[in-house]
Protein backbone atom coordinates (compact mmCIF):
# COMPACT_ATOMS: atom_id res chain seq x y z
CA UNK A 1 0.00 0.00 0.00
CA UNK A 2 3.01 2.33 0.01
CA UNK A 3 3.41 2.47 -3.78
CA UNK A 4 1.16 3.79 -6.54
CA UNK A 5 -0.83 0.93 -8.09
CA UNK A 6 0.03 1.78 -11.69
CA UNK A 7 3.08 4.06 -11.48
CA UNK A 8 5.29 1.87 -9.27
CA UNK A 9 7.66 1.05 -12.20
CA UNK A 10 8.89 4.66 -11.93
CA UNK A 11 10.48 3.61 -8.63
CA UNK A 12 12.68 1.25 -10.66
CA UNK A 13 13.83 4.09 -12.90
CA UNK A 14 11.34 3.39 -15.70
CA UNK A 15 9.79 6.64 -16.98
CA UNK A 16 6.08 7.23 -17.28
CA UNK A 17 5.02 6.98 -20.91
CA UNK A 18 2.66 9.91 -20.39
CA UNK A 19 5.47 12.47 -20.31
CA UNK A 20 8.40 11.93 -22.69
CA UNK A 21 11.72 13.60 -21.97
CA UNK A 22 12.00 17.13 -23.45
CA UNK A 23 14.88 17.79 -25.80
CA UNK A 24 16.47 20.72 -23.94
CA UNK A 25 18.48 20.76 -20.65
CA UNK A 26 16.43 19.68 -17.64
CA UNK A 27 16.49 20.53 -13.92
CA UNK A 28 15.53 17.76 -11.47
CA UNK A 29 14.06 18.58 -8.05
CA UNK A 30 13.67 15.72 -5.56
CA UNK A 31 11.76 15.75 -2.26
CA UNK A 32 10.87 12.68 -0.24
CA UNK A 33 7.38 13.55 1.07
CA UNK A 34 4.72 16.22 1.40
CA UNK A 35 6.53 18.64 3.73
CA UNK A 36 9.74 18.61 1.71
CA UNK A 37 7.77 18.82 -1.52
CA UNK A 38 5.90 21.90 -0.32
CA UNK A 39 9.23 23.49 0.67
CA UNK A 40 10.51 22.84 -2.85
CA UNK A 41 7.55 24.51 -4.57
CA UNK A 42 8.67 28.16 -4.12
CA UNK A 43 11.99 27.31 -5.79
CA UNK A 44 10.25 25.31 -8.53
CA UNK A 45 7.84 28.19 -9.26
CA UNK A 46 10.63 30.77 -9.20
CA UNK A 47 12.72 28.65 -11.55
CA UNK A 48 9.76 28.34 -13.94
CA UNK A 49 9.22 32.11 -13.89
CA UNK A 50 12.88 32.94 -14.53
CA UNK A 51 13.26 30.37 -17.32
CA UNK A 52 9.83 29.82 -18.93
CA UNK A 53 11.07 27.29 -21.48
CA UNK A 54 13.22 25.25 -19.10
CA UNK A 55 11.86 21.72 -18.48
CA UNK A 56 11.59 20.92 -14.75
CA UNK A 57 11.29 17.42 -13.32
CA UNK A 58 9.93 16.99 -9.78
CA UNK A 59 10.08 13.64 -8.00
CA UNK A 60 8.76 12.56 -4.62
CA UNK A 61 8.74 9.20 -2.86
CA UNK A 62 5.47 8.99 -0.93
CA UNK A 63 1.85 8.64 -2.02
CA UNK A 64 0.80 11.46 0.33
CA UNK A 65 3.04 13.88 -1.55
CA UNK A 66 1.75 12.62 -4.91
CA UNK A 67 -1.91 13.14 -3.96
CA UNK A 68 -1.40 16.80 -3.05
CA UNK A 69 1.51 18.14 -5.08
CA UNK A 70 0.47 16.80 -8.50
CA UNK A 71 -2.44 19.28 -8.56
CA UNK A 72 -0.32 22.28 -7.58
CA UNK A 73 2.28 22.12 -10.34
CA UNK A 74 2.31 24.24 -13.52
CA UNK A 75 2.16 22.40 -16.84
CA UNK A 76 5.86 22.93 -17.48
CA UNK A 77 6.75 20.66 -14.53
CA UNK A 78 6.98 16.90 -15.13
CA UNK A 79 6.04 14.79 -12.09
CA UNK A 80 7.49 11.34 -11.46
CA UNK A 81 8.05 9.03 -8.52
CA UNK A 82 11.70 8.95 -7.43
CA UNK A 83 13.84 5.92 -8.25
CA UNK A 84 15.07 3.65 -5.49
CA UNK A 85 18.69 4.32 -4.58
CA UNK A 86 20.08 1.18 -6.15
CA UNK A 87 22.54 1.27 -9.09
CA UNK A 88 20.24 -0.13 -11.79
CA UNK A 89 17.30 2.15 -10.97
CA UNK A 90 19.50 5.24 -10.66
CA UNK A 91 21.38 4.54 -13.92
CA UNK A 92 18.11 3.93 -15.76
CA UNK A 93 16.51 7.11 -14.39
CA UNK A 94 19.46 9.43 -14.98
CA UNK A 95 20.17 7.81 -18.34
CA UNK A 96 16.66 8.61 -19.56
CA UNK A 97 16.06 12.08 -18.09
CA UNK A 98 19.68 13.31 -18.40
CA UNK A 99 19.35 16.20 -15.90
CA UNK A 100 21.79 19.09 -16.09
CA UNK A 101 21.24 19.93 -12.41
CA UNK A 102 19.86 17.95 -9.45
CA UNK A 103 18.37 19.77 -6.46
CA UNK A 104 17.76 17.53 -3.43
CA UNK A 105 15.60 18.65 -0.50
CA UNK A 106 16.52 18.46 3.19
CA UNK A 107 18.00 15.09 4.18
CA UNK A 108 17.84 13.25 0.86
CA UNK A 109 21.44 12.03 0.84
CA UNK A 110 21.38 9.01 -1.47
CA UNK A 111 24.90 7.63 -2.15
CA UNK A 112 24.19 5.93 -5.49
CA UNK A 113 22.36 8.97 -6.85
CA UNK A 114 25.02 11.47 -5.75
CA UNK A 115 28.00 9.37 -6.85
CA UNK A 116 26.42 8.53 -10.22
CA UNK A 117 25.64 12.19 -10.88
CA UNK A 118 29.20 13.19 -9.95
CA UNK A 119 30.66 10.62 -12.35
CA UNK A 120 28.54 12.11 -15.15
CA UNK A 121 29.49 15.70 -14.32
CA UNK A 122 25.99 16.64 -13.11
CA UNK A 123 25.90 19.30 -10.39
CA UNK A 124 24.04 18.29 -7.22
CA UNK A 125 22.78 20.77 -4.59
CA UNK A 126 21.17 20.07 -1.21
CA UNK A 127 18.50 22.68 -0.35
CA UNK A 128 17.04 23.24 3.12
CA UNK A 129 19.73 20.80 4.21
CA UNK A 130 19.27 19.15 7.58
CA UNK A 131 20.73 16.22 9.45
CA UNK A 132 19.35 14.81 12.67
CA UNK A 133 21.60 14.30 15.67
CA UNK A 134 21.01 10.56 15.33
CA UNK A 135 22.22 10.59 11.70
CA UNK A 136 25.20 12.75 12.64
CA UNK A 137 26.27 10.27 15.32
CA UNK A 138 25.76 7.33 12.98
CA UNK A 139 27.88 8.88 10.22
CA UNK A 140 30.59 10.02 12.65
CA UNK A 141 31.80 6.51 13.47
CA UNK A 142 35.24 5.55 12.03
CA UNK A 143 33.72 3.44 9.26
CA UNK A 144 30.99 5.94 8.30
CA UNK A 145 32.93 9.22 8.32
CA UNK A 146 35.15 8.54 5.26
CA UNK A 147 32.11 7.36 3.29
CA UNK A 148 29.85 10.32 4.09
CA UNK A 149 32.76 12.76 3.62
CA UNK A 150 33.35 11.39 0.12
CA UNK A 151 29.66 11.67 -0.72
CA UNK A 152 29.33 15.23 0.66
CA UNK A 153 32.45 16.32 -1.24
CA UNK A 154 30.58 15.56 -4.48
CA UNK A 155 27.89 18.15 -3.73
CA UNK A 156 28.23 21.50 -5.49
CA UNK A 157 26.16 23.43 -2.94
CA UNK A 158 24.72 22.84 0.54
CA UNK A 159 22.13 25.30 1.91
CA UNK A 160 21.37 24.35 5.54
CA UNK A 161 18.15 25.53 7.15
CA UNK A 162 19.94 26.73 10.31
CA UNK A 163 23.37 27.50 11.74
CA UNK A 164 23.25 24.31 13.82
CA UNK A 165 22.66 22.29 10.67
CA UNK A 166 25.57 24.03 8.96
CA UNK A 167 27.85 23.02 11.83
CA UNK A 168 26.71 19.39 11.58
CA UNK A 169 27.56 19.27 7.89
CA UNK A 170 30.97 20.81 8.60
CA UNK A 171 31.59 18.16 11.27
CA UNK A 172 31.12 15.57 8.52
CA UNK A 173 33.82 17.33 6.46
CA UNK A 174 31.58 19.12 3.97
CA UNK A 175 33.89 21.68 2.27
CA UNK A 176 33.12 25.05 3.96
CA UNK A 177 33.14 26.91 0.63
CA UNK A 178 30.13 24.83 -0.47
CA UNK A 179 27.95 25.77 2.52
CA UNK A 180 25.76 28.88 2.12
CA UNK A 181 23.01 29.88 4.56
CA UNK A 182 19.61 31.02 3.21
CA UNK A 183 17.08 30.22 5.96
CA UNK A 184 14.23 27.71 6.04
CA UNK A 185 12.43 27.42 2.70
CA UNK A 186 9.23 26.24 4.40
CA UNK A 187 8.64 29.84 5.48
CA UNK A 188 8.63 30.85 1.81
CA UNK A 189 5.72 28.58 0.85
CA UNK A 190 3.04 31.18 1.64
CA UNK A 191 -0.60 30.62 0.74
CA UNK A 192 -1.49 27.93 -1.76
CA UNK A 193 -4.05 28.92 -4.38
CA UNK A 194 -7.43 27.49 -3.42
CA UNK A 195 -9.93 26.64 -6.14
CA UNK A 196 -13.55 27.86 -5.87
CA UNK A 197 -14.97 24.40 -5.06
CA UNK A 198 -12.49 23.90 -2.22
CA UNK A 199 -13.04 27.45 -0.98
CA UNK A 200 -16.80 26.80 -0.78
CA UNK A 201 -16.10 23.60 1.18
CA UNK A 202 -13.97 25.55 3.65
CA UNK A 203 -16.62 28.25 4.06
CA UNK A 204 -19.32 25.62 4.60
CA UNK A 205 -17.22 24.00 7.29
CA UNK A 206 -16.66 27.39 8.88
CA UNK A 207 -20.44 27.86 9.08
CA UNK A 208 -20.74 24.45 10.75
CA UNK A 209 -18.19 25.53 13.35
CA UNK A 210 -20.60 28.38 14.16
CA UNK A 211 -18.04 30.75 15.73
CA UNK A 212 -17.16 28.26 18.44
CA UNK A 213 -13.77 28.63 20.16
CA UNK A 214 -11.33 26.32 18.39
CA UNK A 215 -7.90 24.90 19.07
CA UNK A 216 -5.89 22.69 16.79
CA UNK A 217 -3.49 19.83 17.50
CA UNK A 218 -1.62 19.28 14.23
CA UNK A 219 0.96 16.73 13.13
CA UNK A 220 0.01 14.44 16.03
CA UNK A 221 2.14 11.30 16.24
CA UNK A 222 0.86 7.91 17.35
CA UNK A 223 0.14 7.88 21.08
CA UNK A 224 0.05 11.67 21.42
CA UNK A 225 -3.71 11.73 20.90
CA UNK A 226 -4.11 10.46 24.50
CA UNK A 227 -2.30 13.55 25.80
CA UNK A 228 -4.27 15.86 23.51
CA UNK A 229 -7.60 14.40 24.60
CA UNK A 230 -6.73 14.78 28.29
CA UNK A 231 -5.85 18.43 27.67
CA UNK A 232 -9.08 18.90 25.70
CA UNK A 233 -11.06 17.44 28.59
CA UNK A 234 -9.56 20.02 30.95
CA UNK A 235 -10.09 22.92 28.53
CA UNK A 236 -13.77 22.07 28.03
CA UNK A 237 -14.32 22.74 31.75
CA UNK A 238 -13.42 26.39 31.11
CA UNK A 239 -14.82 26.61 27.54
CA UNK A 240 -17.87 24.29 27.29
CA UNK A 241 -18.38 24.82 23.52
CA UNK A 242 -14.70 24.30 22.63
CA UNK A 243 -13.97 22.33 19.43
CA UNK A 244 -10.71 20.48 18.82
CA UNK A 245 -9.36 20.02 15.29
CA UNK A 246 -7.17 16.94 15.51
CA UNK A 247 -4.74 16.27 12.65
CA UNK A 248 -2.75 13.01 12.83
CA UNK A 249 0.73 13.12 11.33
CA UNK A 250 0.04 10.00 9.26
CA UNK A 251 -3.41 9.16 7.80
CA UNK A 252 -2.84 5.47 8.60
CA UNK A 253 -2.98 6.36 12.32
CA UNK A 254 -6.68 7.25 12.07
CA UNK A 255 -7.75 3.84 13.40
CA UNK A 256 -5.80 4.38 16.64
CA UNK A 257 -7.14 7.92 16.94
CA UNK A 258 -10.73 6.71 16.45
CA UNK A 259 -10.26 4.01 19.08
CA UNK A 260 -8.89 6.58 21.56
CA UNK A 261 -11.85 8.90 20.91
CA UNK A 262 -14.33 6.07 21.43
CA UNK A 263 -12.52 5.00 24.61
CA UNK A 264 -12.87 8.53 25.98
CA UNK A 265 -16.53 8.60 24.79
CA UNK A 266 -15.91 11.73 22.76
CA UNK A 267 -18.38 12.83 20.09
CA UNK A 268 -16.25 13.25 16.94
CA UNK A 269 -16.53 13.65 13.16
CA UNK A 270 -14.09 12.39 10.51
CA UNK A 271 -13.48 14.80 7.65
CA UNK A 272 -13.53 11.93 5.14
CA UNK A 273 -17.18 11.08 5.98
CA UNK A 274 -18.40 14.64 5.17
CA UNK A 275 -20.66 14.33 8.22
CA UNK A 276 -22.01 17.63 9.54
CA UNK A 277 -20.38 19.14 12.61
CA UNK A 278 -23.05 19.77 15.25
CA UNK A 279 -22.97 21.65 18.52
CA UNK A 280 -22.43 18.28 20.22
CA UNK A 281 -19.31 17.50 18.17
CA UNK A 282 -16.24 17.84 20.40
CA UNK A 283 -13.50 16.79 17.98
CA UNK A 284 -13.13 17.25 14.21
CA UNK A 285 -10.56 14.77 12.85
CA UNK A 286 -8.71 15.68 9.63
CA UNK A 287 -8.10 12.22 8.21
CA UNK A 288 -7.54 13.19 4.56
CA UNK A 289 -4.83 14.96 2.59
CA UNK A 290 -5.47 18.01 0.48
CA UNK A 291 -5.53 21.78 0.52
CA UNK A 292 -7.20 21.72 3.95
CA UNK A 293 -4.29 19.83 5.47
CA UNK A 294 -2.74 22.10 8.14
CA UNK A 295 0.73 21.03 7.00
CA UNK A 296 -0.03 23.41 4.12
CA UNK A 297 -1.59 25.87 6.52
CA UNK A 298 -4.37 27.43 4.46
CA UNK A 299 -7.29 26.25 6.55
CA UNK A 300 -5.89 27.56 9.81
CA UNK A 301 -6.58 31.09 8.57
CA UNK A 302 -10.16 30.21 7.65
CA UNK A 303 -11.01 28.16 10.74
CA UNK A 304 -9.48 30.29 13.48
CA UNK A 305 -9.39 34.02 14.01
CA UNK A 306 -7.15 33.63 17.05
CA UNK A 307 -5.24 30.46 17.73
CA UNK A 308 -2.48 29.31 20.02
CA UNK A 309 0.18 26.66 19.50
CA UNK A 310 0.91 24.66 22.64
CA UNK A 311 4.09 22.55 22.88
CA UNK A 312 3.45 19.57 25.13
CA UNK A 313 6.27 17.86 27.01
CA UNK A 314 5.36 14.58 28.67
Amino acid sequence: GLEHQSRWPERLGRPSVARPRPGSPLVWFHAVSLGEGMAALPVVFHCARLHPGLPILLTTTTLSAFKVIKDLLPDVVIYQFAPLDCPDAIESFIGYWKPSLILLMESELWPNLIMSAAEKGIAVALLNARMSLKSLNRWSVPLGLPLVSLMLSKLSLVIPLSTIQAVRFQLLHTPPNKIHFAGDLKYAVGDVEVREKELNTIKDLQRQFNDRPIWMAASVHRGEEEVILRVHGELIKAYPSLLLILVPRHPQDIKNVSLALKKHKVNFVLRSTMELVSINTRVYVVDTLGLCNPSIGKCVHYFCTDYVYIHLNY
